[in-house]
């Protein structure tokens, strides 16, 4: 069949790649691809929101299966203009797809749905935002009620700081107008995990958890970001956490979706907190994450497009994926100066002399005369594979050490964390 990766990111040249892989894929399309992409599938040139032309492609093309990677097309609603002309879409409705687009909506989704969550509070308006917290006298996580490409999040460290990041988000409009509705919610403590599952609107299927870096700097200090990478498997999330959160968490929530007539189908992403207390639900993402699709996808090792296509069809039935033993770690390269200002257009050198089982996803690129550019703010993530994450993770830092671009910048710490925790058992 042919296939279409909405999208142009890393996470789409990994599905891209994966996808490829698949001696069911005739030919693999990409809206809009990137750089990479470009090199190994075909891309199409149209904007992942660009609805009207998606579906006109997907016609002509006879698409067999669209796969949504980026946010703003399940936003667009592309998913409920593929379904009307009966073309396969793995991605969620519009209206499913507000688990992420409204971060209000999915707390309300997770109270209805009997699923542990920190308390929160929403407000439309910053001075009454700003009123509560001076009550209550302490710190909030600020998160931006829309769509925000993973800088809506802000973590102040006291009431003085939770106002300043109100004032942020609400008056300096940092995020635009995915803030113009804001949700205050509890700082709790414990480890964050990522996990992933496969859903057919009714039935759920967990991919392997991973643990990403979302602070810019090295012992997570510094600004949120879209992810600075992660890793996978996390020893301290085993199957039967996984299976607890599966039964606490996703299923729940994908019950309450489908009573309320809004069936999810695609990939459901949990951004969980463990603690002793428990698991709580911090957010949803309506696809796959980025970094977690690039740490994750190298270890699948079944056909990615039947699963995805069972899910498409709401058929995923007893499915169990097989995945690799091995350790994944993923780390980005960004420009410096991300989250923030940045400059672009440098060459990238050394994509050539990395090892074998080592891959480049591309984000940031374009295709200049003397090979690739820089061109964003996350440019490439760098994911090896390991026979432990100790392996993993210095094959990862060795190969970055055989690229280079001005201003290449990226943590030093990813998945020390993981490798101390197994020292110390």
């Amino acid at each position: 069949m042919n296939v279409l990766i909405v999208g142009g990111g890393a996470r789409e040249h990994a599905l891209t790649w994966k996808a490829l892989q698949s001696p069911l894929t005739d030919a693999v399309y990409c809206a809009p691809g990137n750089a990479a992409t470009a090199a190994i599938a075909v891309n199409t040139g149209f904007e992942a929101t660009d609805v009207d032309a998606i579906v006109r492609f997907v016609s002509e093309r006879d698409v067999g299966l669209t796969v949504i990677g980026q946010e703003a097309a399940v936003a667009a609603g592309l998913a409920d203009r593929l379904t009307a002309i009966d073309r396969l879409v793995f991605g969620p409705s519009a209206a499913a797809g507000r688990i992420e687009s409204s971060k209000a909506f999915a707390k309300s989704v997770m109270a209805r749905a009997g699923v542990a969550t920190p308390a929160y509070q929403v407000f439309d308006d910053a001075g009454r935002a700003k009123d509560f917290v001076r009550g209550e006298r302490r710190a909030f996580v600020v998160k931006a009620d829309g769509l925000a490409q993973g800088k809506g999040t802000l973590m102040p460290r006291d009431a003085q700081d939770t106002l300043e990041c109100i004032d942020t988000l609400m008056l300096r409009k940092t995020v635009g107008a995915a803030a113009d509705r804001i949700v205050l919610e509890e700082k709790i403590d414990g480890r964050e995990v990522s996990l992933m599952a496969l859903v057919d609107g009714d039935r759920v299927v967990p991919l392997p958890p991973a643990c990403d870096y979302k602070r810019a700097l090295d012992g997570d200090k510094g600004p949120n970001t879209g992810g600075m990478g992660g890793y996978s498997p996390v020893r301290f999330f085993g199957p039967g956490e996984v299976d607890r959160a599966v039964a606490d968490v996703l299923l729940p929530v994908v019950q309450t979706l489908r009573q309320d007539g809004t069936p999810y189908r695609g990939c459901l992403y949990a951004g969980l907190m463990v603690s002793p207390s428990g698991i709580q639900a911090l957010e949803f993402n309506a696809r796959f994450g980025d970094p977690e699709a690039q740490v994750v996808l190298p270890r699948l090792e079944d056909d990615l497009i039947p699963l995805l296509e069972a899910a498409a069809r709401g058929a995923l039935g007893e499915a169990r994926p097989s995945w690799s033993t091995r350790s994944s770690v993923g780390v980005v390269l960004a420009s410096r100066g991300y989250p923030g200002t940045y400059q672009t257009g440098f060459l990238i050198e050394g994509l050539g002399t990395i090892e074998r089982d080592v891959f480049a996803f591309h984000a940031g690129t374009s295709a200049g005369p003397s090979g690739y550019e820089t061109a964003g703010g996350r440019v490439l993530t760098l994911v090896a594979l390991g026979d432990s994450m100790g392996e993993a993770r210095d094959r990862a830092y060795r190969n970055i050490n055989r690229i280079r671009f001005e201003g290449m910048a990226f943590r030093h710490d990813l998945a020390l964390r993981e490798i101390e925790s197994a020292v110390l058992q």
